[in-house]
């Protein structure tokens, strides 16, 4: 039963998270031989002052 969560700064439509989630949802199906109906995936979105890399937070960055 996997479990995929996804962390990305906020902002994606829910289309978006739609088509994310299919494609994750059947690479797993076809590669991983997991039942459709046992695989949940989370989104979290993170607004950019609660994001860094490197050091930076993102909304800090040009």
């Amino acid at each position: 039963m996997p479990m995929v969560q996804i962390t990305m700064l906020q902002g994606r439509t829910a289309e978006q998270k739609r088509k994310i989630a299919k494609r994750i949802t059947d690479a797993l199906v076809e590669d991983a031989g997991t039942a459709r109906e046992a695989i949940t995936i989370a989104f979290y979105d993170v607004s950019k002052d609660s994001y860094a890399t490197g050091g930076e937070l993102m909304v800090d960055r040009k």
